[in-house]
């Protein structure tokens, strides 16, 4: 009897011991499960901000291929897709996001944003208009602003810029953007003053002071604004003053500043040396 109780025992012990190892294998398994779950997260997340842009493709159609279902994987697709330049194999990984479950109107946005990108205004405008007027953050506004212009609306995107502008704490870019569609209308004093504004919030914004250079070129200003430039910086901004100086009629005045840029750029200026070269030969013809 007291051998039966033994056996008896043992029989319990082992069936608890088995539980226990499944219970501590099931905690094993979830566990693991979520450190692959932030892994992934984190690769997903290096894959997006400092891996080659076409790595980062490839990573994505590999696993969107293996998890076709996943938003945030085609999401990852879509934009390193953009990141890596390649705006036509965008357009079709947006299409296919926005239509899937847990999408969201950044996606929507972004869509549009790849549109532009692809030379398609008309249907990224048709993609904007869809977007929620409750949806109010700096992309939407910017891109609105973008095309508008496209479309020569100008009240409708000066009003869009202004409000990107206070949607944003880094606006150099949009500033530049608006300054440069002042400066296609033919309003070069406010699209000065527009650049003059992006470079005082990004200093080295360089096509914003060369935009600033053109828009002072085109009011026969040929003096150089004072801004912050290295010594590189001044002479192209001077060889794209002698250029403006040119088109607007006043040749002496231009090469004199295409002979400046030429002595000021701390290395051999081909691109200033070809165009006195050519200015010189074409007043000897």
């Amino acid at each position: 009897m007291r051998h039966f109780k033994l056996i008896s025992l043992c029989l319990t012990g082992a069936v608890a011991l088995s539980a226990c190892e499944k219970t501590a294998n099931g905690d094993v398994n979830r566990a693991l499960q979520n450190v692959n779950v932030v892994d992934e997260s984190n690769l997903n997340d290096i894959m997006l901000t400092v891996a080659d842009p076409n790595e980062a493709v490839t990573y994505f159609q590999r696993s969107t291929k293996d998890q076709p279902d996943r938003v945030d994987l085609q999401r990852g697709l879509a934009t390193s897709l953009i990141r890596a330049k390649r705006n036509s194999e965008a357009v079709p990984a947006y299409e296919k996001l926005i239509k899937m479950e847990g999408a969201t109107t950044d996606d929507t946005v972004d869509f549009a944003d790849a549109l532009i990108r692809a030379g398609d205004w008309k249907r990224a405008e048709k993609i904007l208009d869809e977007v929620p007027p409750t949806h109010e953050t700096f992309k939407r506004y910017r891109l609105e602003a973008m095309v508008a212009d496209s479309n020569k609306e100008w009240k409708k995107a000066d009003s869009f810029y202004e409000i990107a502008v206070g949607l944003t704490t880094r606006p150099a870019g949009v500033l530049n953007n608006w300054g440069y569609s002042k400066l296609t209308r033919g309003d070069f004093s406010e699209a000065e003053r527009l650049f003059g504004e992006a470079i005082t919030q990004d200093k080295t914004l360089f096509t914003a002071k060369n935009n600033m250079v053109l828009a002072r070129g085109a009011q026969r200003n040929y003096n150089l604004p004072v801004i912050p430039m290295d010594q590189s910086e001044r002479a192209q901004l001077l060889h794209t003053l002698g250029l403006s100086a040119i088109k607007q009629g006043d040749v002496e005045t231009g090469k004199g500043l295409l002979r400046e840029a030429i002595d000021t750029h701390p290395q051999h200026f081909e691109a200033a040396v070809r165009s006195l070269r050519a200015l010189e030969d074409n007043v000897s013809n």
